[in-house]
């Protein structure tokens, strides 16, 4: 018998999995929630998007690797910090990859899926990491790899990814201040 337990993490992937069915059965409801350009968003006033952004993504496999990395290190980020303080990482790194991506792509770029805040979540993990008994040095070579993947791939928005590292790591460290 699998015991799923009841984490912050685990209820983030479900919220966005069933997102993303909910967008194969009702196709217009992604073009509701993904993230457009600064000029959309200074002009309609759908701030919402930052957030909704997370629930969006351009594929199956694009889906898979996100959820999977969110699994892999919102798990031990979440037992390091607690859920409260879990959920503030990754939403602070969600918003910082979002602005990230509207201010610094063209003014009609469009953004799909929640790797700014699964970056932010590699951020937060570059900080706790030693503390929780990881090598931060093999992270860092992950992060690397997946920032030159973006290049190599194209289509990649590594503005967001740029966004969300640091703000995943900024609300990681002043996590930790707060805590001692």
């Amino acid at each position: 018998m699998v015991v799923i337990r009841r984490t912050a993490t685990n209820a983030l992937i479900l919220i966005i999995c069933a997102a993303y069915l909910a967008q194969q059965l009702l196709p217009d409801l992604k073009l509701e929630l993904l993230l457009l350009g600064r000029d959309y968003l200074q002009y309609s006033n759908e701030w919402y998007r930052l957030i909704t952004v997370a629930l969006t993504h351009a594929g199956l496999m694009h889906l898979g690797f996100n959820m999977y990395s969110l699994y892999i290190l919102g798990t031990p980020i979440e037992q390091a910090y607690g859920r409260n303080k879990f959920l503030i990482i990754f939403t602070i790194s969600l918003l910082t990859g979002s602005f990230a991506s509207v201010f610094l792509n063209t003014a009609n770029h469009a953004s799909v899926g929640a790797s700014g805040a699964v970056f932010g979540l590699f951020g937060a993990f570059l900080i706790v990491g030693k503390t929780i008994g990881a090598n931060v040095r093999e992270i860092a070579i992950i992060i690397g790899l997946n920032f030159a993947l973006g290049f190599i791939l194209g289509g990649v928005d590594w503005r967001a990814h740029l966004g969300g590292l640091l703000g995943g790591a900024l609300a990681a460290q002043l996590m930790l201040v707060r805590r001692r």
